[in-house]
């Protein structure tokens, strides 16, 4: 209701190829079609931006609707559905699992046995996949006996948003970037998503991931991987992924000697966001009061290759933050010899905004007007809703049209999932070994003190005074 369906209506509306598009929504709840049109208009008007919303397109959209009781588990519920799609095997069917992914397995498996898989079907899985690499492995394997790789899209909404796709324009379509791109003039990165939400009516399902299964194993890392990768021959899906994926496998293990130096882990207490009380993590609903989960990590990553050796990649993500904000940071190196009066704390400096707003900043250093020879770093401020004047595809729109498309240059490949897995599994594991709890941090700061620590013990500072 809040992601998906404004995503279609919003495709649906400007686009003429989807006007012979059929959207059932699947679900174990009884309800008529009239009911569940009901509850599509109650709760989707309320995502979609005034300015966006047209009463004849959304009418129209509406009537492209249905909906069909089904439990996913059993087999013999899919009949009804295989009779709707009867006489329709040539068309392009999209499955959109929006469910636990231990589920995901099953639900294949019975869309097989009921004859709604043809060449021209799609499914697409939702993250994380899986607990860790194991559970990953099972559930690839047991998608991967019912679909072929070319029809899995294992789905990352990150990779479909705006600033994502202009990273790899700007890097891949401007030549005075590609030169700096490299150890030699780039001194550390840095990669927040910040969120000031806590777990949101979402308390059991988050309390078995927390944030390193949730946002860092699936967003950060892939925003890691488009911003380290090597240029890709091609943007043919595999040639990007190809590329990514020697990132992810160049990933320096993160061992139990050096766990406490290179990850932090907080849990937030209660605190106030925009000056409201809220509560702790522990007295969210459908958190255990002894939960040792996190809800915000920050870690130390590095990359073992040419380009990026020596080269910190700073990581951290959390919830019940101060501001809620995603970006990346490119810090360049000082210039070798200064000859001007320029703090230690001021360069050149690339910001990438993912939200709320999306642009790119390139600060440099200019003189401040005057007598003296003054200088401070001032910001070249691309805003992408300012500088284009037109609305901006949704992630959701690029992604749900991309897979309608069979296009997967934006989605995760099998072995790409297999390689962060392995890389994530041991900072858990190494937590499991310290039998530490996390460090709390109140709601509306911005994390545990230590996550300071571990970016001053290099010299380093993170970027929060640019969010204000």
């Amino acid at each position: 209701m809040r992601k998906l369906l404004p995503a279609l209506y919003n495709r649906f509306r400007d686009s003429k190829q989807t006007q012979g598009w059929r959207i059932i929504g699947v679900a174990r709840q009884e309800m008529t079609r009239e009911e569940y049109l009901n509850l599509v208009n109650e709760h989707c008007r309320r995502f979609i931006p005034g300015g966006e919303f047209d009463e004849p397109a959304w009418n129209a959209f509406t009537t492209h609707l249905e909906y069909l009781r089904l439990d996913g588990l059993q087999a013999d519920d899919y009949a009804e559905l295989a009779r709707r799609l009867q006489n329709s095997s040539e068309r392009i069917r999209v499955f959109y699992l929006s469910t636990a992914a231990s589920l995901f397995a099953q639900i294949c498996q019975n869309l097989a046995a009921a004859g709604l898989v043809t060449p021209q079907t799609r499914v697409v899985l939702e993250k994380p996949l899986g607990r860790d690499r194991a559970s990953s492995f099972e559930i690839n394997e047991a998608v991967g006996k019912i679909f072929e790789e070319r029809q899995i899209f294992r789905i990352d909404h990150y990779l479909g948003k705006e600033t994502v796709q202009n990273l790899i324009a700007l890097r891949f379509g401007n030549s005075i970037f590609e030169p700096l791109w490299r150890r030699s003039n780039i001194q550390d990165v840095q990669i927040t998503i910040a969120e000031t939400v806590g777990v949101e009516g979402r308390g059991e399902y988050y309390d078995r991931y927390g944030a390193l299964r949730d946002m860092v194993q699936n967003h950060l890392l892939q925003l890691l991987c488009i911003l380290a990768m090597e240029p890709p021959s091609s943007i043919d899906p595999d040639a990007v992924r190809d590329e990514k994926l020697k990132v992810l496998r160049a990933l320096k293990p993160i061992t139990p000697d050096c766990i406490k130096a290179k990850t932090v882990r907080g849990q937030y207490r209660a605190g106030a966001i925009n000056g409201k009380a809220v509560p702790g993590y522990l007295d969210e609903e459908g958190i255990p009061g002894d939960s040792h989960n996190e809800t915000f990590v920050a870690i130390k990553a590095e990359l073992e290759n040419w380009r990026w050796s020596g080269v910190p990649f700073y990581l951290r993500t959390g919830k019940r933050m101060q501001e809620r904000v995603a970006e990346i940071v490119v810090n360049f190196r000082p210039v070798p010899h200064a000859i001007l009066p320029v703090s230690a704390s001021e360069g050149n400096r690339l910001v990438i905004r993912l939200q709320p707003d999306e642009g790119v900043m390139l600060y440099l250093m200019v003189k401040v007007p005057g007598a003296e020879m003054k200088v401070r770093p001032v910001d070249l401020n691309l805003d992408f809703k300012q500088e284009f004047k037109t609305r901006q595809w949704d992630a959701y729109e690029r992604l749900l049209m991309d897979a309608i498309l069979g296009k997967l240059t934006l989605f995760m490949r099998r072995d790409e999932l297999d390689a962060a897995w392995k890389w994530i599994d041991p900072i858990r594991d190494g937590w499991d070994s310290l039998g530490e709890p996390p460090k709390t941090y109140a709601a509306g700061t911005w994390g545990p003190t230590a996550a300071n620590t571990l970016i001053t013990r290099d010299g380093f500072s993170w970027r929060e005074d640019g969010y204000q």
